[in-house]
C-alpha cells in the first residue's frame, strides 16, 4: 500500500532540523507523496528547500490566517514568485474566528486574494477554517475556484454541508486527531463524506493521535512535549478505515486516487 499525506507541516522549527531522520521514516512506511504546507513568508523558504531535496515533498505555498500581521507589503508577488519556482499548491490560507485574540479584519481579502491566484493558475488550494464556515461556504460559492478543487483541511463543519461543499469542488481531509475519543461528532461527520472525496493527513507536528495509537512517538528537543511524527499517517488510515468499516487496502487505493485527482501533476 502507498499512503498520501494531504496536509503536514515538515518544515516547522520544532522538528529542530530532523527532518531527513523524519522523511526516511516516512519513506520506510509507504508514505509516497506528503503535502508539506507553508504558512507564510518566513517558513517558504524551508518547504522550497524541502521539496527541492526531497521527491515526496508537494510543497505548497500560503498566508494562514494567524499570520497575516507578519506579511510584507509585496507578499502576493513573493507568493507569485514561490509558485513559480516548483510545481507546487496553494495554502495554507483560510479563514478563523475561534483563535483568542486574532483579528478577523483581512483574513477575508487576503484569502481572496489566494483563491484568486490559485483559481487563475488551476492549482490546488488547503484551506484552514474554524467558525466561519458558512462564510468560507459563501466565499466559495460566489467567487471563481480551481477546476481541479479544493482542500478542507481537518474539516470540523457541520455534516449538513458536506453536499454544499462538494458541489463547489471540496475534498475532506481527515487528521489522526479525531480519533481521540471526544471528537464523537468530527468522526460521524467523517462517516457521511463520499467516498471519491476522501482525503487524509497528519498536520505533523501537530494534533496528536490518542497515544494507544500512535506508531512513531516523538518530542520535542527543548521541551520534551510530544509531536505528531508524521510517520504516523499508516494509523490515520488505519482509524478511517475502522471508523467508515471499509477494508485498509480499499481505502488505501480510493485516497490514492483522489489524491492524484486534486493533486496530479505537481
Amino acid at each position: 500500500m502507498k499512503f498520501f499525506d494531504a496536509h503536514n507541516h515538515l518544515q516547522g522549527d520544532r522538528f529542530a532540523g530532523r527532518q531527513s531522520e523524519l522523511l526516511a521514516a516516512c519513506e520506510e512506511t509507504g508514505i509516497a507523496r506528503m503535502v508539506v504546507n507553508g504558512t507564510g513568508e518566513a517558513d517558504w523558504p524551508r518547504v522550497l528547500a524541502l521539496a527541492r531535496t526531497n521527491s515526496i515533498v508537494l510543497p505548497s505555498f500560503g498566508c494562514h490566517p494567524w499570520y497575516l500581521r507578519e506579511r510584507t507589503a509585496g507578499w502576493l508577488g513573493n507568493l507569485e514568485k514561490f509558485l513559480d519556482a516548483v510545481p507546487s499548491a496553494v495554502g495554507e490560507i483560510g479563514l478563523d474566528r475561534w483563535k483568542p485574540g486574532l483579528s478577523y479584519a483581512g483574513q477575508e481579502e487576503v484569502f481572496l486574494a489566494q483563491l484568486r491566484l490559485a483559481t487563475e493558475r488551476n492549482l490546488p488550494v488547503s484551506i484552514h477554517c474554524l467558525q466561519a464556515w458558512g462564510r468560507l461556504h459563501e466565499l466559495l460559492r460566489d467567487h471563481p475556484r480551481p477546476t481541479r478543487g479544493f482542500v478542507l483541511h481537518s474539516f470540523g463543519g457541520p455534516a449538513e454541508m458536506i453536499p454544499a461543499f462538494t458541489k463547489l469542488g471540496a475534498y475532506f481531509s481527515f487528521p489522526g486527531y479525531f480519533l481521540h475519543e471526544r471528537k464523537l461528532r468530527q468522526r460521524e461527520t467523517f462517516r457521511q463524506v463520499p467516498a471519491d472525496r476522501l482525503l487524509i493527513e497528519t498536520d505533523a507536528p501537530d494534533q496528536l493521535l490518542p497515544p494507544e495509537k500512535c506508531l512513531h512517538p516523538l518530542t520535542e528537543t527543548i521541551t520534551g512535549q510530544p509531536l505528531n511524527h508524521p510517520a504516523n499517517l499508516p494509523a490515520v488510515y488505519a482509524g478511517l478505515a475502522e471508523l467508515r468499516g471499509a477494508p485498509l487496502t480499499s481505502l488505501a487505493a480510493r485516497v490514492e486516487e483522489n489524491f492524484h485527482r486534486i493533486f496530479g501533476g505537481l
